[in-house]
């Protein structure tokens, strides 16, 4: 009791002198220690609390960010495939172009190109039509560009085209502007070469490469290429064109094969005639 007597005296006089203020040197100089800290308190909790901010924020955008991403994989996917929707719609409608100004008395069947053979001497593609869908083996394989191939093999519902490129393919094909005729082969390379052109053909850089009819193999109008460079044989009996494609043979996907060409044959007309 006596203890809690003394300290509510002390009080009660700290008080009394602080309201007559003289206690004012007194306080100031124990204020001044104290404001110092309260101070310091005071700017670093102000700096925890914009830290913690911050903190929160950053989680905020850091997962704002995330869908973000997750929103444009999905938006870039979408586009992805409404492009390549484009990119199919414009070769399907070149091919119906194609159907509609190519030769009237033609049959088409539109096929995806589902393999590439160009390993060693073979220069062929797959397709995903076969005898089922009126294809025989030889019918013409084309698209909007020009001839492709023919089918060397076939299943009931696949087909292999040997391409123009293959060394073993030849093709009868004809100048457009001097109608001087020779034959488009195949090269190791990729290239086209046609020979066996006369030695007073006038040909020139540009001109159009187009299928004859000859040997009944083809039907005649297809285009096979443009004329790129001509050069005497190694013989020096005729002359050989170098021929480019207009087809862009390493990025085939859709292509039409012609059902209802019938080769004419000719081997009856190379019997022996019997002697009288």
């Amino acid at each position: 009791m006596l203890a809690f007597g003394v300290a509510l005296f002390v009080t009660a006089l700290l008080i009394l002198l602080s309201v007559r203020g003289s206690l004012g040197p007194l306080e100031g100089v124990v204020a001044a220690p104290i404001n110092v800290v309260q101070s310091v308190i005071g700017r670093t909790t102000h700096r925890l609390g914009g830290l913690l901010n911050d903190i929160a924020d950053y989680r905020r955008l850091r997962q704002r960010n995330a869908d973000l991403e997750e929103a444009l994989a999905v938006y870039q996917a979408e586009l992805a495939q409404f492009r390549e929707k484009a990119a199919v719609y414009d070769r399907l409608a070149a091919l119906l172009d194609y159907d509609r100004f190519g030769p009237e008395d033609h049959q088409y069947v539109t096929c995806d190109v589902i393999g590439v053979d160009t390993a060693g001497f073979v220069n062929a593609i797959q397709i995903n039509c076969g005898w089922r869908d009126g294809l025989e083996l030889l019918d013409p394989v084309v698209t909007e560009l020009g001839l492709v191939g023919r089918v060397a093999k076939l299943s009931a519902t696949g087909a292999e085209v040997q391409l123009l490129t293959d060394p073993n393919s030849a093709v009868n094909a004809r100048l457009q502007t001097t109608r001087e005729d020779g034959v488009v082969r195949g090269q190791l390379t990729g290239d086209l070469i046609m020979a066996f052109l006369p030695l007073d053909a006038q040909v020139q850089e540009g001109d159009l490469v187009m299928t004859n009819g000859l040997g009944q193999t083809l039907p005649a109008g297809l285009v096979v290429g443009r004329v790129l460079s001509v050069a005497l044989s190694e013989n020096e009996l005729y002359q050989e064109a170098r021929v480019r494609s207009l087809v862009d043979f390493g990025r085939l996907e859709i292509v039409q094969v012609i059902i209802n060409f019938e080769p004419v044959d000719l081997s009856v007309f190379k019997e022996a005639t019997p002697a009288p």
